[in-house]
């Protein structure tokens, strides 16, 4: 086991795993038993609950709350303010936690309800509420989100985007 490297203020549970070059900004709380990969990077304020796992090579920017018992993959990105939640009738404790599956992009200002999964290389647009699993290979948007594109598009427009924003090389 790793120690990571941290800012000011983290605050870490008992019985807290992490694995190599993992860097936690400031004033991020993390349960007990919860589990990060190698090289994540967790943003400032964020909450990590308890029984979380998080995989390898991801990005939690800040301001994210991830519920006690979710499940997030390797190589996976998340945008400032989001949040995963894992109880459908808060204070039942009956809890069914949102999954997150590998290379998934979840945007800024995305909520994920409890027991619905994000599959494998699925894209979530900033500012949606996922009320249901979003398919493998898609782009979902809205409230609630809904399938919008296939994530090779997605690519294409990621792409395109990028050509047209970089200053042309000087001779």
């Amino acid at each position: 086991m790793s120690s990571p490297r941290m800012g000011k203020g983290v605050i870490i549970g008992e019985n807290v795993q992490f694995g190599k070059d993992v860097v936690i900004w400031n004033y991020v709380v993390i349960g007990d038993n919860t589990k990060i990969g190698d090289n994540t990077r967790i943003g400032s304020f964020c909450d990590i609950g308890k029984k979380v796992v998080i995989g390898r090579n991801c990005i939690i920017q800040a301001h994210v709350t991830i519920s006690n018992e979710c499940r997030i993959g390797n190589n996976v990105f998340i945008g400032p303010n989001s949040s995963l939640l894992n109880d459908k009738f808060p204070h039942s404790r009956c809890l069914t936690p949102s999954i997150i599956k590998d290379n998934v992009i979840i945007g800024g200002c995305v909520t994920i309800l409890p027991n619905v999964t994000v599959h494998e290389n699925s894209v979530v647009a900033a500012g949606s509420v996922v009320t249901k699993d979003a398919p493998p290979n898609n782009v979902v948007k809205g409230v609630p989100a809904k399938p919008m594109m296939t994530r090779q598009e997605y690519e294409a427009k990621r792409k395109e985007f990028i050509k047209a924003k970089k200053p042309e090389a000087k001779t």
